[in-house]
């Protein structure tokens, strides 16, 4: 193995890289400006239509009450909804989107209420359907009220405090530190982005260096050339290492500008309250504090990828060198992006905590852990255990492509 060598090759690599349109969309085009983008503006949108749901005034039909005038009334009175006349297919209207909601009352409930044992209201509604959701909610919030102010005057009628019915409030507070807050919010989602960007940033150079060259039929030249099998693997190699670790910091250092420039967007205002329960009068707060990521753990992120990064360098290559064309390599690798989605997906998943098998496992390990790191949560020997497994991985996945590369069967397979 010669390093001079080596590096001419990787040198000459680079160099026709630079030069290549598809290698630089894919390693600083889209990291650097579609994937924020594409993060930040979905955000932005989803907050958007989120609020717009919420300031939307529901239609909703009363169904019954024929015997329930002042509760009727009271709902038609609400400015929160828009109650429309009864029709007969009202629940095919809500299922078309027409109505967003309808509330039963059943008969004799006003006098129940008076009586003190009223039947029970059903509210009917799309579920799932935002709109249709948020006039449920509007409904069902009017009912507590109602059941709230039936319960104060049968207390005022016996002389009896409000107290009584609530005796006490509850207030809830955060105690983790804005780090905690900020890897627990965001730590599975940034290491989804990062194996998402290492992978592509890998896979179109190695195409290029694999299939493209067969395909301009340089690949027989450079062979000829007095370099060893090995040096001209590596060089080629780490070419696709360059991709992969640019594709990963390009995005990274975006994202960081982004956020730092209008980290609003994600958090949609972040100050909105959100109502706990069906007509609950309390409000769950807003955050108390603004999220943070640990810039320390951001750094542990960026140690703990390397490894990964020459894995999927490798693997992205031997899998293209068994390609004849640039079209045929693209079918090899374009699936694997779902194998590799996958882990990173189950990481960010709630309730799926770091253990010894999962330290184990390639890509979930990493998203687990870069999620606890990124949190301020240091699990030395779990952190061991994955960077030493991604080590072995990644050299496995590289000693199969210096093998395959020294098979004449594989670089010209007919």
């Amino acid at each position: 193995m010669n390093w001079n060598n080596i590096l001419t090759v990787y040198a000459k690599e680079l160099k026709d890289s630079l030069r290549d349109r598809r290698t630089l969309i894919s390693t600083i085009v889209i990291p650097t400006v579609i994937m924020p983008l594409l993060t930040f503006g979905i955000g932005k949108i989803m907050s958007g239509v989120m609020k717009k749901a919420q300031e939307d005034i529901p239609t909703v039909v009363i169904v019954g009450g024929k015997d329930s005038p002042a509760v009727v009334e009271a709902l038609k009175r609400s400015s929160r909804m828009k109650v429309v006349p009864a029709r007969e297919d009202w629940k095919q209207a809500i299922s078309d989107k027409k109505l967003r909601a309808a509330v039963e009352i059943p008969g004799g409930f006003e006098a129940g209420l008076k009586a003190g044992a009223a039947p029970a209201v059903k509210v009917y509604n799309y579920q799932g359907e935002l709109k249709s959701e948020n006039g449920a909610r509007i409904v069902e919030r009017f009912l507590g009220e109602l059941r709230e102010q039936t319960v104060a005057e049968r207390l005022a009628e016996h002389a009896l405090p409000k107290t009584l019915a609530r005796p006490f409030e509850f207030k809830r507070e955060n105690v983790a530190p804005p780090e905690k807050v900020g890897g627990n919010l965001f730590g599975g989602f940034v290491p989804y982005l990062i194996i998402i960007l290492c992978f592509s940033g890998a896979m179109y150079p190695a195409m290029d260096l694999t299939a493209g060259e067969k395909e301009r039929g340089t690949m027989e030249t450079l062979l000829c050339s007095p370099v060893a099998r090995v040096d001209i693997v590596l060089g080629k190699f780490l070419m696709v290492l360059t991709g992969s670790l640019s594709a990963m910091c390009f995005m990274l250092l975006s994202m960081g500008v982004t956020a730092a420039v209008g980290g609003s967007l994600m958090m949609g205002g972040g100050g909105a309250t959100t109502k706990v329960g069906a007509g609950a009068a309390a409000a769950r707060p807003a955050l108390d504090v603004i999220p943070m990521i640990d810039p320390l753990g951001l750094v542990g992120v960026l140690a703990m990828v390397f490894p990964v990064a020459i894995f999927f360098a490798a693997v992205a290559f031997t899998v293209a060198l068994f390609a004849k064309s640039y079209k045929e390599a693209q079918s090899y690798l374009g699936p694997l992006i779902i194998v590799v989605i996958m882990p990173a997906v189950v990481g960010m998943l709630p309730g799926i905590d770091l253990n010894w098998r999962l330290a184990l496992v390639p890509l979930l390990n990493l998203s687990l852990v870069c999620k606890e790191m990124l949190s301020g949560v240091w699990h030395w020997n779990y952190i061991a255990l994955i960077f030493g497994s991604s080590c072995a991985y990644a050299a496995v996945a590289l000693a199969l492509a210096v093998r395959m590369f020294k098979r004449e069967d594989v670089i010209f397979r007919a």
